[in-house]
């Protein structure tokens, strides 16, 4: 076997064996076996909410048991037909079988990545806030095309985006936009991506073609489980509603029927406007218990609250990425050093790289430069 084909083995391996630690694999099955048992129980739906909670718990373990077993077949599979091929000097199987194992490489890596999301809430549905900060009708555009990003990026995710609230622009763009992303680790993806995005490009908007710096920032935080008791006190919340409005401050609608709460011990303030008034009273006190909840896992987690305490706003030494678009291509996450001159690519919601990095770092607490430099 090639030098290069038995690196890739190796590394297939290596991601194996993390994920087998992380699924706590000496007893992974015991685990199944007792969740098959519950599953049996005829009073399990008894309590629907507990119910569905073990059966996403018992998919989400079944997954990983599968995946893992699969990629490890597949391995074996790939390894034999290449030792055959070589002694047979059959090429086109050897060549065959050596593309399936960099395919799976590929596919072992998502994996593992998809391993160390393991946090408290990473599995969660997200709700994913976007507002447009230092330069006007300039960061309202940029917050326009953050938007369609992450827009973008879940789609190709296979999640559901779901609009809950927006503020347009009075020229061009968004001031404000909120989302609420639906699907398996929708919040541990996403999480790593709130802070400050700033953006460096030729302004369309200026007659002179003068290269513009605009900010946005981007906060995101999980969906809370229905099953996590977040108290409010109707005396610590103010509810408003208010007109819904389009573009240009043009009214869609003729009734009182956005909602905005203000939590006011923190200050958090959530919006809804794209349903009924009723509707979008259920919705925007939803998203203020999971502002109030990822309140809480800051505070378990000292890394993330260090990066909220330190956020500030939307403008200079703030923030966690550039977008260079002029007078060279260049995304780069501060945090990580990751960068990557395909600026289009990610502005069309290829984000999985910088994701993975920072992904990593989280876990690893160290940075790629510094994981490079221990190598």
């Amino acid at each position: 076997m090639r030098a290069e084909v038995q690196n890739t083995v190796s590394a297939i391996e290596k991601s194996l064996a993390l994920l087998r630690q992380r699924m706590n694999w000496e007893t992974a099955q015991y685990r199944m076996e007792e969740f098959n048992a519950r599953v049996e129980d005829p009073t399990l739906w008894d309590d629907p909410d507990a119910a569905q909670k073990l059966m996403r718990e018992r998919q989400s373990l079944l997954d990983a048991i599968t995946a893992h077993d699969d990629m490890k077949q597949e391995l074996a599979d790939n390894i034999e037909l290449i030792e055959l091929g070589e002694m047979e000097d059959d090429q086109d199987v050897v060549k065959e079988a050596e593309d399936s194992i960099k395919t799976l490489a590929k596919k072992a890596a998502e994996k593992e990545l998809e391993a160390l999301l393991n946090g408290e809430a990473d599995g969660s549905d997200t709700f994913l806030e976007i507002n447009s900060g230092a330069g006007g009708t300039e960061s309202c555009d940029w917050a326009s095309m953050l938007a369609r990003m992450y827009v973008r990026w879940a789609e190709k995710k296979g999640y559901e985006v779901e609009l809950q609230s927006i503020n347009h622009g009075e020229e061009a763009g968004i001031k404000s936009v909120a989302y609420k992303i639906s699907g398996h680790n929708a919040y541990g993806w996403l999480k790593s991506e709130s802070g400050v995005h700033r953006l460096v490009r030729i302004s369309p908007y200026d007659s002179s073609a003068r290269r513009h710096t605009s900010f946005s920032s981007v906060w995101v935080y999980p969906v809370v489980d229905d099953n996590i008791e977040i108290d409010v006190n109707p005396a610590d919340i103010r509810i408003d509603t208010y007109r819904s409005s389009g573009a240009g401050g043009q009214h869609v609608n003729t009734t009182d029927s956005a909602v905005r709460i203000t939590h006011m011990p923190t200050g958090i303030v959530v919006t809804s406007s794209e349903k009924s008034q009723h509707q979008n009273r259920d919705i925007a006190m939803k998203a203020l218990k999971s502002r109030l909840y990822q309140m809480e896992l800051d505070r378990r987690n000292e890394a993330i609250n260090a990066a909220h305490e330190a956020k500030g706003d939307a403008g200079w030494g703030n923030q966690i990425r550039s977008y260079v678009l002029q007078p060279y291509q260049m995304v780069k996450d501060l945090r990580t050093g990751f960068e990557t001159s395909d600026t289009q690519g990610v502005l069309d919601g290829d984000l999985d790289g910088l994701m993975a990095a920072t992904l990593a770092m989280q876990v690893s607490g160290k940075s790629r430069a510094e994981a490079n430099a221990e190598d």
